[in-house]
C-alpha cells in the first residue's frame, strides 16, 4: 500500500483541538479536505503530519504554535480611537473587524479590549500562540 509523500494530493478528514480538549474546525461533517502537499497551503505541522500515512490510517497529531500558527506577536496590537469607528457599532472584546489595505487586500482584526475613549485590536490569528491537536484519518492519495 503507498504512502503518502511530498507533492502528493490527498483528501483527509481532520478535527483540530485545542490544548484544553476545545473543537475549533472539523471536516467529518463535510467532504475531507483536499490538499496537495508541498505548496504551503496548510500550516507545516499539518503537512508534516500527512506525510507517510496510508490510506484509511487514523492518527492524532500535535503541532507545537512554531509550526501551526506562531506566537503572538505584540507589535500586531494597536489602539483605534473609538472616533474612527462606524458611529453605530457598538465594540465587544472579541468582536470581529476588518479593514482594507491600499492595495485593496483585506486584513481580519479581533477586538481584544475596549476602553472608554479607544479599542485594542488584535490582528493575530486567533489560533496564534496555540499548541494544536489534529486527529487525521487519510482517506485518499490521489
Amino acid at each position: 500500500m503507498s504512502q503518502v509523500k511530498e507533492n502528493d494530493t490527498v483528501r483527509v478528514h481532520y478535527t483540530g483541538k485545542l490544548s484544553n480538549g476545545q473543537i475549533f474546525d472539523s471536516s467529518l461533517e463535510r467532504e475531507p479536505l483536499e490538499i496537495t502537499l508541498g505548496q504551503g497551503m496548510l500550516i507545516p505541522g499539518f503537512e508534516k503530519g500527512v506525510v507517510n500515512m496510508k490510506v484509511n490510517e487514523k492518527k492524532t497529531i500535535i503541532i507545537p504554535s512554531a509550526e501551526a500558527y506562531g506566537g503572538v506577536q505584540q507589535e500586531l496590537f494597536h489602539e483605534v480611537k473609538k472616533d474612527q469607528l462606524p458611529q453605530d457599532m457598538a465594540p465587544e472584546v472579541g468582536m470581529g473587524l476588518a479593514s482594507k489595505n491600499p492595495d485593496g487586500t483585506e486584513v481580519q482584526f479581533r477586538v481584544a479590549e475596549v476602553h472608554e475613549d479607544h479599542i485594542i485590536i488584535d490582528a493575530n490569528h486567533p489560533l496564534a500562540g496555540h499548541d494544536l491537536t489534529f486527529d487525521l484519518e487519510l482517506v485518499e492519495i490521489k
